[in-house]
């Protein structure tokens, strides 16, 4: 068989990654980060607001900059023989763009406008539309929500659109189409200039934006004008076909093609969410739960169509045949916050030292610059280590998890967190116990709420930067879910399933299971839960439910 190399770039929330792999094993030759410019300087957010917003110009120059990172070091018959890239991204996290495919903010009058650029996937600063769009819902016999768990969400395609129309009409009147990130990128590398032209992914479609095969497509026009006559223009800009991650899209631009020394006839696929591209990098399989477990997790699941049959799983984040491996029905869930639970301790603990002590850091002290550090990359794995030394009772410290919302089970933006059990011994170490406890409590409500309506969960896989560092956090988790956890030995899973894509769609492999198998790494970790630990953690958890519906009436 002839050597053939692929390449997967994985957009995530801070930065860009891509892979050079080699596609009859899986072999990683080359990989480069580029991390979000504008972005790492907080340009464009408000927190307060939940408006989170990203620059197209971030996008393109991390692209250039990782794919000819993972290119540097290799000879010309290696780059004479990729044959395809594929790119995941973010979801949903949408933008306005023109009638080339242009993001809008790529224009010298939108520069400088958040509206004008992409919606990360975290902002919620539509949380009165996505109201509006759940209430009016109703109002219709067939409920167009019910494929995407029964309840539209602030994070998604729709009600972010509508909060552009409703906030700013100077960008909205410019607008040609609203596109995903996952379907702008792939359209980018190709060259095209014509937005009709622009192939979405059934991923993002299907689980962001009511996409449901069962119910003929998108909702009818109806649907929109209901909600806001101004989006019937958008509707129409939308492409009604929808494709898989394994699919092709064209093939690499001359431009893109010089800027990467590779030729043209590299092909080019169709994009997918990153999380769900993880998951094929992790090489889910049925009765599986594969957690990204980042900032927040995204939660994803495959199932058989014959063995789910006619059942709709309520309270999710969609299920979509194809959406992850293309021979099943995807399912995903998740966590608004996981990570970012811990990074907000982290930098309330850190507080002093990035306020009271910059300005003798500004001055020239190096012992307060390297404190600053040190404190920055070791503070949660200390708090880790002291966390595996100091028992829970069944009366310590409790925490709630929503500190950004809550996405699955039921989704809920409006919920927060809280603490409780609080005393004057209380101390960083019992804080860190109890935020830990109730991100994996969260993680819990998730796995029996799909069991439930008859998903099987027989165990766990792990990816993302927690799974691979926290011994602490993973064994609390499978201790809390009862249910073994395999951590996945690949350093970029979301950039290898992409890879995996990649392969298949330049014919490589039959299908993407076969690619999978191929080409996965397999596992370097299991977490066995401790039976002993199995009474106490189900009482804490019978709490953090009761204290859940008391706090926030839920």
């Amino acid at each position: 068989m002839k050597q053939s190399y692929v390449i997967g770039v994985d957009f995530g929330t801070d930065s860009a990654r891509a892979l050079l792999v080699d596609a009859s094993n899986g072999e990683v030759i080359g990989s480069a980060v580029s991390n979000f410019k504008r972005w790492k300087e907080g340009l464009y957010c408000d927190p307060k607001r939940s408006q989170f917003r990203q620059h197209p110009l971030d996008y393109i120059e991390s692209l250039e900059a990782c794919v000819q990172g993972c290119l540097a070091n290799v000879d010309d018959s290696v780059k004479e023989n990729v044959v395809a890239i594929s790119i995941d991204a973010t979801g949903s996290t949408p933008v306005a763009i023109d009638e080339n495919g242009q993001p809008l903010a790529l224009s010298k009058r939108f520069s400088e406008n958040p509206n004008a650029m992409f919606f990360l996937w975290k902002d919620h600063s539509s949380i009165k539309e996505v109201e509006e769009i759940n209430k009016k819902a109703e109002d219709f016999d067939v409920n167009y929500l019910s494929y995407c768990g029964g309840a539209y969400s602030s994070e998604w395609f729709w009600s972010k659109l509508l909060h552009l129309v409703r906030t700013d009409q100077e960008v909205f009147q410019e607008t040609y189409s609203w596109l995903e990130q996952s379907d702008w990128l792939p359209y980018l590398l190709t060259g095209q200039q014509d937005a009709n032209l622009i192939q979405r992914n059934v991923c993002a479609a299907g689980h962001k934006a009511l996409w449901a095969k069962e119910l003929g497509g998108y909702p009818p026009v109806d649907f929109f004008n209901h909600l806001d006559p101004q989006l019937e223009r958008i509707y129409h800009s939308i492409g009604k076909e929808v494709y898989t991650a394994d699919e092709v899209v064209g093939t690499l631009s001359q431009e893109w093609a010089d800027k990467f020394e590779l030729n043209e006839e590299v092909l080019i696929c169709v994009g997918a969410i990153d999380a769900h591209v993880g998951a094929i990098g992790a090489q889910i399989k049925p009765g599986y739960m594969c957690k990204v477990m980042g900032t927040s997790t995204c939660d994803m699941m495959v199932i058989e169509k014959e063995e789910l049959q006619d059942r709709l799983v309520r309270g999710i984040c969609g299920q979509v045949q194809g959406s992850i491996v293309p021979q099943y029905i995807g399912l995903e869930a998740g966590q608004s916050a996981f990570g970012d639970v811990y990074n907000w301790l982290k930098n309330l603990l850190l507080w002093p030292v990035r306020n009271n002590l910059k300005e003798d850091a500004s001055m020239g002290s190096q012992a307060i610059s390297d404190l600053h550090e040190k404190l920055e990359q070791s503070l949660l794995s200390d708090l880790s280590e002291l966390a595996k030394q100091q028992p829970i009772t069944e009366d310590s410290e409790l925490a709630l998890d929503w500190f950004n919302g809550r996405r699955t089970p039921n989704v809920n933006p409006t919920l927060t967190a809280a603490l409780f059990n609080l005393d004057l011994a209380t101390g960083p170490v019992s804080l860190f116990q109890a935020l830990v406890e109730a991100t994996c409590f969260g993680s819990r409500a998730i796995v029996e709420h799909v069991e439930t309506q008859g998903v099987e969960i027989k165990g766990v896989i792990g990816i993302g930067g927690i799974a691979k560092k926290s011994d602490y956090v993973m064994q609390t988790l499978a201790d809390v879910l009862q249910r073994p956890i395999k951590v996945h030995s690949s350093d970029e899973t979301c950039a290898m399933g992409a890879c995996m894509l990649a392969a298949t769609a330049a014919g490589i492999y039959p299908t993407l299971s076969d690619a999978m198998d191929e080409m996965g790494s397999g596992f370097e970790k299991k977490y066995v839960p401790d039976p002993e630990n199995k009474e106490l953690y189900d009482k804490r958890y019978q709490k953090y439910l009761y204290f859940g519906t008391v706090i926030n009436n839920d």
